[in-house]
Parts: structure tokens; C-alpha cells; sequence
């Protein structure tokens, strides 16, 4: 892919892009999840895994984990956008997160009796927020799935690849 193509693509001027994204099969049980690293619109690494009794949620946040973790280990003074097609991992990156963290990862509902509860995959969004805490320089946003973003649709077939592996 020529670097041109790559930059009219996302519209951002930073130079560093990682597509995450997650699957998961509900009979068998098993997800896998995926990233893969841009810089300058080349391709530069990728990584991709398999977990076993997961969730399609806690696969598209294993992505952005590991992700994030690969910035931080190998970018880390580089500004970032970390793209997925996951509205849930995203808005929860973008807007929940914060309000959990200081909720004890719970949620809260609304009213005078107002109840807590766990929220889902809280030692996943544990584990992602510290991950982008470490990092300011780190954006998460959302692409569109399967509409053709040579990245996300790369990050797609590596997560089924991990899962089946």
C-alpha cells in the first residue's frame, strides 16, 4: 500500500496506526484477536492470539491490549491512533473507562437507590486502561468494519486466524 493511500485514508497526519480488532465463535467458544502496525503507511509488525471460553467484547479488548502494550514497549514517545471497528471497545475506551476506574470498575445505576454492579471483562479494561494511561500520546478511535480499510480488514483475517490456530 503507498503511503499516500494510507494517510488519505485515516485523515490524520500522524504517522503511526494500529488496527486491532477481535472475533469469537459462540459454539466452540473460542476467540482470537489481532493487531497490526503502520508507520508512514507501511506495514512495520502485527500480532495475533487465541483464547479459549472468551466473549466477542473481551476479544476486541484483548486486541486493543495488546495493541496498546506494543506501543508502549516500542513507540512510546511516538504519537499513535489505535483504530477499531469496535463501538464497545471504543466509547468504553473514549468515555467509560474513566467513570468505572472511579466507580471501582463498577456501574452505577441511575435513581435514589442507585445500584452498583460489575461491569463486564473489569480485569480486561483494568489491564487497558493502565496500558493507555502510560502513553497520552496514544489515541483510540473508530474505524468502520468490513468496508474495505486495508489495516482493519488485515487486523480481521489475523483474529480469525488466531482464533482457529
Amino acid at each position: 500500500m503507498a503511503s499516500a493511500d494510507f494517510e488519505d485514508m485515516s485523515g490524520s497526519g500522524c504517522g503511526l496506526h494500529i488496527y486491532a480488532d477481535g472475533c469469537y465463535e459462540p459454539e466452540s467458544q473460542t476467540g482470537g484477536w489481532a493487531f497490526v502496525v503502520y508507520r508512514d503507511g507501511f506495514e512495520v509488525t502485527s500480532g495475533f492470539g487465541r483464547v479459549e471460553r472468551s466473549s466477542n467484547n473481551g476479544m476486541e479488548l484483548s486486541a486493543l491490549l495488546a495493541a496498546a502494550t506494543w506501543v508502549n514497549d516500542n513507540a512510546a514517545g511516538e504519537a499513535a491512533i489505535l483504530w477499531s471497528d469496535s463501538v464497545y471497545a471504543v466509547s468504553g475506551c473514549n468515555r467509560w473507562r474513566h467513570i468505572w476506574k472511579n466507580s471501582g470498575w463498577r456501574k452505577r445505576d441511575p435513581g435514589s437507590n442507585a445500584r452498583s454492579r460489575t461491569i463486564a471483562n473489569p480485569e480486561l479494561w483494568q489491564a487497558v486502561d493502565a496500558a493507555l494511561s502510560k502513553n497520552s500520546l496514544l489515541t483510540v478511535a473508530w474505524c468502520k468494519g468490513h468496508s474495505g480499510i486495508p489495516g482493519n480488514e488485515k487486523a480481521d483475517g489475523l483474529a480469525e486466524l488466531g482464533r482457529r490456530s
